[in-house]
């Protein structure tokens, strides 16, 4: 099986960690073969992802690889993958999900409403902008792509005095960050999919369906179908200031969804809220994104 990944530490391990679940379920490591790529969003790191086409820059490569037959399948980290797939693939199964939480990264506060006045924030999330300023309307939020180190960098060089990390890749890296506080999910909902793998492959290669079906975590992939279904129906892309996280309650058998959408400014945000047998994941997300969509007709 080639598995396809982009090159970024990050996305290397989330594949060793795929790797190590195919190894698990019966796959002999020596039939397997790691296929790493950069994408264009790894390679254009200087302007936010909104004016260079947006977070399916980081599949689009790993998308045509799979078309042309070069791999078998790919691994993604689910909030990076657009609400609509490439015609011909599919989200065949989930790692087991990490900690969704983001992270304040600072040195000068431990929360968001302790930064100093007009502190420079650096995030090229616009979710995380929205948020970010509906609750502190006087920062001053600047660009800030990059992987873990060359962010860390940015703000020990003092370009910035806070910004964002999320905890999963932190914890996948297995890197400890100094001046990390995790931010409520009542303050910042995650982006959908946010700390869940998910590994694609072609719709029509059932060998590696069947294959891929043995690792996936249930769950998690109730979680992530739920999640991109109120994107979908929001028609939520890295443009749409959009967070959602659902919860599952094993005892009940149901799922519990929450979802904010936001204008750019963080002037305003509005919520929606529902739950529905498990079985009903995907129909509880598109409900919850008409919702959205109701209450808030002309966002962004």
């Amino acid at each position: 099986m080639r598995i396809g990944t982009r090159k970024s530490p990050l996305a290397l391990a989330q594949t060793h960690e795929a790797v190590a679940a195919l190894k698990a379920s019966g796959l002999p490591g020596d039939a397997i073969e790691i296929v790493s790529m950069h994408t264009i969003g790894d390679k254009v790191v200087d302007r936010p992802l909104v004016e260079i086409g947006g977070k399916g820059l980081f599949s689009k490569e790993l998308d045509k690889a799979l078309l042309d037959h070069r791999i078998d399948a790919a691994v993604h980290s689910a909030k990076d993958l657009e609400s609509t797939l490439t015609e011909g693939i599919t989200i065949a199964a989930t790692l087991p999900r990490e900690d969704p939480s983001d992270l304040l990264i600072s040195s000068h506060a431990e929360t968001l409403e302790a930064l100093p006045k007009k502190a420079v924030f650096g995030t090229s999330s616009v979710r995380r902008a929205a948020m970010i300023l509906a609750r502190r309307p006087d920062l001053q939020i600047v660009p800030f792509r990059g992987n873990l180190d060359t962010r860390l960098r940015k703000l020990a060089n003092g370009e910035a005095q806070a910004t964002i990390l999320a905890a999963a890749g932190l914890k996948r890296l297995k890197r400890a960050v100094p001046q990390a506080t995790r931010i409520p999910h009542t303050i910042m909902l995650p982006a959908s999919g946010q700390g869940i793998v998910a590994i694609t492959c072609r719709t029509d290669d059932h060998a590696i369906l069947k294959r891929l079906e043995a690792l996936n975590h249930t769950p998690s992939m109730a979680q992530l179908l739920c999640e991109r279904s109120v994107l979908r129906v929001v028609d939520g892309t890295c443009r749409t200031p959009i967070g959602a996280f659902s919860r599952i309650d094993n005892a009940t058998g149901t799922i519990t969804v929450q979802a904010a959408l936001a204008a750019l400014d963080g002037g305003r945000i509005e919520q929606a809220e529902g739950a529905a047998p498990l079985a009903d994941a995907e129909a509880l997300g598109q409900r919850i994104g008409q919702s959205l969509k109701t209450r808030f007709p002309d966002h962004a």
